[in-house]
């Protein structure tokens, strides 16, 4: 067969030409080419992860998030703990007699700043949200039907007012550095979100923490709202013939705004 010929066939015929789909050199070089780039991007998300989940799904679960909040908390403050101990072995043993007397009025202090546990006769108050069905069957403002940082502050502040000498929510100490939060669809206290219902409670008189409770204007308002079958904000006061407050255990590092210069 010369050049620039083509064979035919049996019959006197040429055959088709031979088609190549277009293209199809690319597509074989570009196939490894994405399957190299997608490995690489599998390779770095597991390094980013670091063992972790990286779809945010796992979090919409506010249980969840509480949980696994918590947890960090923990382990966060048990090495604050353990660095506190370790200062104040180191304390003890500088032999110095400025330090001995900081140390006395440290431990003069430790009392009344809420860093020494309390115990005895005292007042219980529980607060929490309306029930599910109330919720879902009312036509009154969301905001009513929950319980807010203003209500657990201002039972607090009632105890306080009633002569308490000590007060735990949550079962947490609090002092007079103890902030109390919103975050989403709970309280955060001290580094640590709490969902409902919420326990506050003081130790001290009776009677003083019962009348103070009963006489505050904006407890009175919080009361009747949980007496009103469309709200139903629960609310409970009861007293408790012990009640133990353990030693406030947070940091004890402030924080605060300093003036430009």
């Amino acid at each position: 067969m010369t050049p620039g010929t083509h064979a035919r066939g049996e019959d006197g015929t040429r055959p088709p030409p031979r088609r190549v789909q277009p293209g199809w050199n690319r597509w074989r070089l570009g196939t490894p080419t994405v399957v190299l780039v997608a490995g690489a991007l599998f390779a770095v998300s597991a390094v980013n992860s670091e063992g972790t989940d990286l779809r945010p799904g796992r979090y919409m679960d506010l249980a969840s998030l509480v949980e696994n909040e918590a947890d960090e908390y923990a382990v966060l403050d048990a090495r604050v703990k353990d660095l506190t101990a370790e200062v104040e072995r180191l304390t003890a043993a500088v032999e110095d007699r400025s330090v001995r007397r900081i140390q006395r009025e440290i431990e003069t202090m430790k009392d009344p700043a809420g860093l020494t546990p309390r115990a005895g006769p005292g007042v219980a108050v529980t607060l929490s949200d309306a029930p599910e069905d109330v919720i879902n069957d009312t036509d009154v403002e969301l905001g009513l039907l929950v319980v807010h940082q203003q209500d657990i502050q201002a039972v607090v502040n009632a105890m306080w007012a009633g002569g308490a000498t000590a007060i735990t929510v949550q079962g947490q100490r609090i002092v007079s550095t103890t902030g109390i939060k919103c975050e989403g669809n709970a309280v955060q206290l001290q580094g640590i979100p709490y969902s409902q219902p919420y326990v506050i409670r003081a130790v001290g008189p009776q009677t003083s923490i019962m009348t103070s409770l009963e006489t505050n204007d904006y407890l009175q308002v919080y009361r009747e709202q949980a007496a009103n079958p469309e709200i139903s904000v629960g609310w409970s006061a009861v007293l408790e013939d012990e009640v133990v407050a353990p030693a406030y255990d947070g940091l004890l590092d402030l924080s605060y705004a300093q003036p430009i210069r």
